[in-house]
């Protein structure tokens, strides 16, 4: 136990660069608190103390703010940072080396009493606020961005964002000598690339249209300049948006 709890402190210093001791560490890092208690309700209830697993599980949501159902099985080295309002369900199966951020839900789609809760394998790292669903899987060394809502199995090494989740490209190793990728700001706009083929689109299509017509003249060219004109400024101005530089 005693090895095992040495572990845990080791992996806040290896994940979290604001740790700063021990002591600190032990005393106020939510997250180890409620891997802590977890393990004493999961006992209780592999051994048929349902109730007291439940209660210990409820208590643990009252001090920490995270809930993890005492039936969720968890590897080695799982950590959650911050941790308010991380919700881990029944049927969860998490590996080693697992991060976790604040928000994050791991729930079920169904009111069979199965297997309805993800399974998280070695590696993976899931941003604050999202959520994933079902009884999916979760490939090792994937990521999963902030606030993504995730139904759908995702292979291994994969980079997942948006609503619904999509797999935008694959991943190196996140976890080096412990220490885990913190680049979330790197990941990629599904919806901003597709806009961006949306106005390619558009542009071919006025090529093409232009060759139908003959080159104006008079007030007809005059209105025509000031349209092409207005055209350009809204399409800098959403191009603009699309990079992150607003209207």
């Amino acid at each position: 136990m005693l090895k095992t709890i040495r572990e845990d402190i080791r992996t806040a210093f290896d994940r979290d660069p604001a740790t700063r001791s021990t002591w600190e560490v032990i005393t106020c890092y939510p997250g180890l608190h409620a891997i802590w208690l977890h393990r004493l309700a999961h006992f209780f209830w592999k051994h048929g103390l349902r109730w007291l697993g439940r209660w210990t599980s409820h208590l643990t949501r009252w001090l920490t703010g995270i809930e993890i159902h005492p039936g969720a099985i968890i590897g080695r080295r799982f950590f959650i940072d911050h941790g308010m309002g991380v919700v881990i369900g029944e049927t969860t199966q998490i590996g080693d080396d697992v991060t976790i951020y604040h928000g994050v839900t791991l729930g079920g789609t169904t009111w069979e009493k199965t297997k309805r809760h993800p399974t998280l394998h070695d590696g993976v790292i899931i941003g604050a606020g999202a959520k994933v669903l079902g009884p999916i899987d979760i490939g090792e060394q994937s990521r999963v961005g902030a606030n993504s809502v995730v139904l759908r199995d995702v292979p291994a090494h994969s980079t997942v964002v948006g609503i619904p989740g999509t797999v935008i490209g694959s991943t190196a190793s996140l976890i080096e000598d412990g220490k885990i990728n913190l680049d979330h700001h790197l990941l990629a706009n599904p919806v901003a690339e597709a806009l961006g083929h949306v106005l390619k689109m558009i542009d071919d299509v006025n090529r093409r249209i232009d060759t139908f017509h003959p080159t104006p003249k008079g007030d007809k060219a005059k209105q025509d300049q000031l349209c092409e004109a207005d055209m350009k400024s809204e399409q800098e101005k959403l191009e603009r948006f699309l990079g992150g530089g607003g209207i």
